[in-house]
């Protein structure tokens, strides 16, 4: 049985699993790439974005982060999955205000912190700069981060790409609804620019403090939103020139406020993480042996002949309304419903518990 809880950044969803407490919490969850990506099925899973499990920490930690994309693959770090942790972790633990965690991630250490209005501000570190670090093979440009041009379906267009941890390229566009995400995103997702692939945004620059962007996610495609994306494409943009250290992002499921500290040079990010809902997927052996139970209730109770789909089934039936008393087919009814409640009050019991 998997016990989750499904979370919300911006209509960036996942599925939330603890495994703080797990003798073996990495093999608690039987998460192979294909379990993850059933599970983050839309149509046949439950559906999501990532899978996020909580973990024990590293030595000198408070706990690890693990998180899968919808296809399987496991990125360095995200900003709105991490808010969602820390969102899940809050609620499961009774903390309030003030409440901050130090996490462990691929992409290093992030303290989220929760805020008094709800919201989660996150320290997300200083951004990675250098080719390298990113990485990509675009060369360092002169407003200091790797930029230059990348053609893309047979279009060209000047990019920049910063780091958060995991790899982001950014396109400052004039007019961003207008940008054929389906067409371009893939493309940039797996330039041979970006050797680890990245993530793809694109920005238009509405003010000096407020832009808008869509995202294409890597391992996920199109999404509603990306932490880190927003974090990247402000610094980019802050270096090309384009906007101040500090600006509201407003991206397909609603903004993020982001700002660059000149002193510290760390980027924080403030915005909401919201629960869905909380749910259980039973075993299959505990499926199929419901499915099994349900349809000999099913059978012994069901017996009025109209409802019959078959000849044979109404000649059953009617041979057992001929051969029981009404004292009989009472009792039949009365036994199927309580076997019935029982079994869905022990279910709610231990969904509960």
């Amino acid at each position: 049985m998997l016990q989750f809880s499904k979370y919300q950044g911006l209509g960036n969803d996942f599925l939330l699993l603890d495994g703080r407490d797990a003798s073996d919490p990495e093999a608690a969850f039987g998460l192979t790439p294909e379990r993850v990506a059933q599970l983050c099925d839309r149509r046949f899973g439950v559906g999501g974005d990532g899978v996020i499990l909580a973990l024990p920490p590293n030595a000198g930690g408070e706990l690890r982060m693990r998180i899968f994309n919808a296809d399987g693959t496991e990125p360095e770090m995200c900003g709105n999955g991490i808010r969602c942790l820390a969102r899940f972790l809050a609620d499961r633990d009774g903390d309030g205000p003030g409440r901050t965690w130090q996490i462990d991630t691929l992409a290093g250490r992030i303290v989220p912190e929760l805020l008094p209005d709800g919201t989660i501000r996150v320290d997300m570190g200083a951004p990675f700069l250098a080719a390298e670090q990113v990485p990509t093979t675009l060369e360092l440009g002169p407003n200091g981060l790797p930029q230059g041009e990348l053609v893309v379906d047979g279009e060209t267009f000047a990019v920049a790409a910063a780091g958060m941890g995991n790899p982001h390229v950014v396109i400052p566009v004039d007019a961003v609804e207008e940008i054929d995400l389906e067409r371009f995103g893939a493309g940039f997702e797996r330039h041979p620019a970006f050797p680890a692939r990245t993530n793809v945004h694109f920005v238009e620059v509405l003010a000096p403090d407020h832009l808008v962007m869509r995202v294409w996610e890597r391992g996920a495609g199109p999404t509603l939103a990306c932490g880190t994306g927003a974090c990247a494409t402000l610094v980019a943009c802050h270096r090309l020139g384009l906007c101040e250290r500090r600006a509201r992002l407003d991206l397909p499921g609603g903004p993020l406020q982001i700002h660059w500290d000149a002193a510290s040079g760390k980027v924080f990010m403030d915005g909401p993480a919201e629960l869905v809902f909380d749910g259980v997927i039973p075993d299959a052996e505990v499926v199929r042996a419901a499915r099994h139970q349900s349809a000999h209730q099913a059978e012994a109770v069901d017996v009025r002949p109209d409802n019959c789909p078959s000849a044979e089934a109404r000649q059953r039936a009617m041979a057992l309304l001929s051969s029981s008393s009404l004292d009989d087919l009472v009792a039949i009814a009365t036994n199927s419903l309580e076997s019935r409640t029982r079994a869905r009050f022990e279910r709610d019991t231990n969904m509960a518990g």
